[in-house]
């Protein structure tokens, strides 16, 4: 019976320690804006919402025709970054007749870049947040596009599980496992580091503050990268019980990215592919020689002339 008692208490800890802990609490709670009138009032509530200490080149981007068009693209940014990462993509798709709309992560966009606000930052926020673009989005166009990338590209996951107004999810190099961490111990890693002391880390050691682009946080906390997992993971079961609210979705992978893991992507889409959702993938090979930031023309590396033309087809493409 002791034996027994000791396995019992070892196969206990083995599942606490790799299955994802923490899942209960996040879900969508729609409530649509009803007109473009409402969505350009409910803009203004999201930026008086915001700290006063808010970088000027990280404020709310709405790129509007002045009235409600045929199709709107919401464009989240990734983690330490600001809507400045897709400023220009976003002026390309406003130039092909959508509007668009481009709203800061919670916790992001700070004036001071050595901030640790974003340390706070909690999986719920990020599904609040969501539900908030897309909520703005409904009185913006007729059929809504949302696109974001890594952590980003999670948030937009989960609004396509959820929101069924959501005519085309594109989901660019999502964090729902990062390159360090082998596959199996990503659950293990995300519940350690949740409950250790949190870190700050430099992007870019060598560079430290110097590091661009100057509007981006050049700090990560270990501690908010356990959150953007823990939604990924509720991506991830989400994924296994139902197909995506979402009509279309696309998702876009990087063979030559740094930070994520594209297996995990990987393991989300074949869950998707089950359920015979809608869906397409749109690789960018490894010899192009992209960063894991493959939509911002301020970071090294960057070669948006190779991707923004097949991300532009890919968000006005009508064969859905």
């Amino acid at each position: 019976m002791k034996r027994l008692g000791t396995l019992g208490i070892l196969i206990t800890a083995g599942w606490m320690l790799l299955a994802p802990q923490g899942m209960d609490g996040i879900s969508s709670m729609p409530n649509p804006a009803r007109s473009y009138s409402e969505s350009l009032e409910r803009i203004t509530q999201f930026e008086e919402s915001r700290p006063a200490a808010t970088n000027l080149l990280c404020r709310t981007i709405l790129m509007s025709h002045g009235e409600k068009t045929e199709k709107v693209v919401i464009l989240v940014h990734g983690y330490t970054s600001c809507p400045m990462q897709f400023r220009e993509l976003g002026n390309l798709l406003y130039q092909e007749g959508c509007n668009v709309l481009i709203a800061p992560l919670p916790r992001h966009g700070l004036e001071d870049r050595m901030n640790q606000e974003h340390a706070g930052l909690k999986a719920e926020e990020l599904a609040d947040y969501a539900d908030t673009v897309v909520d703005i989005a409904e009185g913006l166009g007729d059929d809504i596009v949302m696109m974001g990338i890594s952590a980003g590209g999670v948030v937009t996951a989960w609004a396509a599980q959820h929101r069924e107004a959501i005519g085309q999810a594109i989901i660019i190099s999502p964090a729902f496992g990062f390159k360090a961490i082998p596959v199996p111990l990503t659950a293990a890693a995300m519940n350690f580091y949740s409950i250790m002391p949190d870190e700050m880390t430099w992007w870019n050691q060598d560079l430290e503050t110097a590091a661009t682009p100057n509007y981006s946080y050049p700090r990560y906390s270990r501690r908010a990268l356990t959150e953007i997992l823990r939604l990924g993971f509720e991506v991830r079961k989400l994924s296994h019980d139902h197909p995506p609210a979402a009509r279309h979705l696309t998702v876009v992978l990087n063979d030559n990215d740094d930070k994520v893991s594209n297996p995990m992507t990987w393991k989300i889409v074949n869950q998707w592919k089950k359920h015979n959702a809608s869906l397409d993938t749109l690789l960018f090979q490894a010899t192009l020689n992209l960063p894991h930031d493959i939509v911002n023309p301020d970071i090294p590396g960057e070669n948006t002339q190779a991707v923004f033309p097949r991300l532009i087809r890919a968000t006005c493409s009508t064969d859905d």
